[in-house]
């Protein structure tokens, strides 16, 4: 079956988050750890994540993706910027372990002005500290779209920082359909060729998630402005070509689309139509 979901809100609790997924018909999800575009996070409540967990567990909800806030940059230059990336990213990676064995998603961030190579430098020293020997968490490293100073936006640059990476085997790569098409990766006219090319630089074992994005912009664009599937640059027989590739129908699936709740459970039917099973 495919194994597909949306992207929820973790504000009102857990058990509410299961609950808005399991009317989408998610098998899976993603949530931000915290408000995307603040810093604190609530308190988790010990009795919502055990009846979470449950409820998972009876519904067949699985593969949760924490996605890490946008305000983190782990190689900014400001000082004060980078220790609050770092502090957030230890904080959520102690949070994940109330869901054991899932997978913490984060953008590389951006060198701004300091060059690509101190760039990854930052990023792969921010993960050799958050990183610990025990921990369940696969973090994930998320392909760019390459805007401004982004790093990521090549397959070799987020080789560089898993090599640079004590703990490497915690790590992977979540792959975003919308970012490596406005990045200049041609999944939409060359899949094949791409995930011949992720093979030989990263690896394939390293792939461990998708996030499903139709792009309002065009290729090799550099934009990263996210459409409904089969809305945009990529359309719809990209995402059943993707979705039924032999590398990736396995994975775990997740829609960042321009949705609400009942947008995702439209998509979501859509996609297991187009799905080989």
């Amino acid at each position: 079956m495919l194994n597909i979901g949306c992207h929820l809100s973790v504000t009102r609790g857990y058990c509410a988050m299961a609950e808005d997924a399991l009317y989408t018909g998610s098998s899976c999800f993603q949530f931000f750890t915290r408000n995307p575009r603040g810093g604190a996070a609530k308190p988790i409540g010990g009795e919502d994540i055990a009846k979470f967990l449950e409820l998972a567990k009876a519904r067949g909800l699985n593969s949760f993706l924490a996605h890490a806030p946008y305000t983190i940059n782990p190689c900014a230059a400001k000082p004060q910027v980078l220790e609050f990336a770092r502090t957030t990213m230890a904080d959520d990676l102690d949070r994940m372990e109330h869901l054991p064995g899932n997978l913490y998603n984060f953008h590389p961030g951006s060198h701004v002005g300091q060059g690509l190579e101190r760039g990854i430098e930052l990023i792969a020293e921010t993960l050799n500290l958050v990183l610990k020997p025990d921990q369940t968490t696969t973090v994930l490293l998320e392909t760019m779209a390459g805007k401004g100073t982004e790093v990521g936006s090549h397959f070799e640059e987020l080789r560089e920082i898993i090599d640079r990476t004590e703990l490497s085997e915690k790590l992977g790569v979540c792959l975003d359909t919308c970012h490596i098409f406005d990045a200049g990766y041609d999944i939409a006219g060359d899949l094949d060729g791409v995930l011949t090319e992720f093979d030989r630089v990263i690896g394939l074992g390293r792939l461990r998630a998708i996030h499903l994005n139709d792009s309002k912009n065009p290729f090799t664009s550099h934009k990263d402005r996210h459409e409904v599937i089969g809305g945009g640059s990529l359309g719809l027989e990209t995402f059943k070509r993707v979705i039924n590739h032999p590398a990736l129908r396995a994975l775990p699936f997740y829609l960042e689309t321009p949705n609400d709740l009942a947008g995702y459970k439209a998509e979501i039917e859509l996609l297991r139509g187009l799905y080989d099973e």
